[in-house]
């Protein structure tokens, strides 16, 4: 048996979470807002402890600094039962900062700086990649995964191991790639978890089944496109699967698709057949949206299950 089920790599850092700003002044240099709280984030962070709280034995390969923000990062990993064994401290790279303006339907802005850009090479971690039965990337096109080499011998290293890759994405914001670049690794990601804004990016296609299309031409051997309020769908050359949204109130949208796609891994993992994981995984974002924070309102699995027993909306499965 493997160290772990899951391990998660990519980017660790603190979210300051705004609520209801106001951008009226009210003096000179001040404004007001509803809230304001800090939240440890980041993709890898985010599905990391949402994998451990579903019962998944998760890792973490990550850089932090060795300040403040990552001290808050590893004591909130370790509570959720992710070990942090993996974790790489340096002091000469801060804990990325992010500040993330929450709109009142959830949806938000965030504003990255320079510490978005360490320089982290997880293809150095080779033996540990080796140690786990899936590796959940979050995200191509950030840093680390910006660098087509990097992901390319990360995604080598898995699969050589036998190890199933999940791979989220995000916009880019510091180093520009598209999927032509990334050609040669894509073949060896098994599900790959865009959402609708970041699909439209990539692929140029505005309708879900096109923009899976052009994720299936380069070789990815499935694709779950996150639609938010609209729900998920997946394809793959077998079948196509449409997940209707859960009916919950959003409050903060915030790592709702790293949530997704650790409850998805998860129940893959678990043995689930494709339908009943994308239902977990949808449930697991939906949940994810209630609190403020990525990682505070999911819970435990059982939580999960009884969400989804009490939806009224059928899954749609097309051979």
């Amino acid at each position: 048996m493997k160290e772990y089920d899951i391990i998660c790599i990519g980017t660790a850092l603190v979210d300051s979470i705004i609520k209801g700003f106001d951008p009226n002044p009210v003096s000179a240099t001040g404004f007001r807002a509803g809230s304001g709280s800090l939240n440890v984030g980041g993709e890898a962070v985010n599905a990391g402890m949402a994998a451990a709280k579903l019962g998944s034995r998760t890792g973490i390969l990550c850089s932090l600094g060795k300040d403040c923000a990552g001290d808050m990062i590893v004591s909130a990993l370790t509570g959720a039962g992710v070990n942090t064994d993996l974790i790489v401290r340096s002091e000469e790279h801060p804990t990325p900062v992010t500040t993330m303006f929450v709109n009142e339907d959830g949806s938000r802005k965030s504003i990255t700086n320079n510490s978005h850009r360490y320089n982290f090479h997880p293809e150095n971690f080779g033996e540990s990649l080796t140690k786990a039965r899936a590796l959940i990337l979050g995200s191509l096109f950030r840093a680390p995964f910006d660098d087509p080499g990097i992901i390319l011998s990360v995604l080598t290293i898995a699969k050589k191991s036998g190890a199933l890759v999940f791979a989220d994405t995000k916009l880019p914001n510091f180093r520009f790639l598209t999927l032509e670049d990334l050609k040669d690794a894509l073949p060896l990601v098994d599900y790959i978890t865009p959402n609708e804004d970041e699909a439209k990016y990539y692929t140029g296609k505005e309708d879900p089944e096109e923009m899976a299309d052009v994720f299936l031409s380069y070789g990815i051997k499935n694709v779950i496109i996150k639609l938010g309020a609209k729900g998920c769908f997946f394809k793959n050359p077998e079948m196509k699967i449409t997940v209707p949204a859960c009916e919950i109130v959003a409050v903060d949208a915030t790592g709702a698709g790293d949530n997704l796609i650790a409850g998805f891994a998860s129940e893959i993992l678990r043995g689930e057949n494709v339908t009943e994981a994308l239902k977990f995984g949808n449930a697991c974002g939906a949940i994810c949206t209630t609190g403020v924070g990525a990682g505070t309102a999911l819970k435990n699995r059982e939580q999960v299950l009884d969400m989804i027993k009490n939806q009224s909306k059928e899954t749609q499965v097309q051979l």
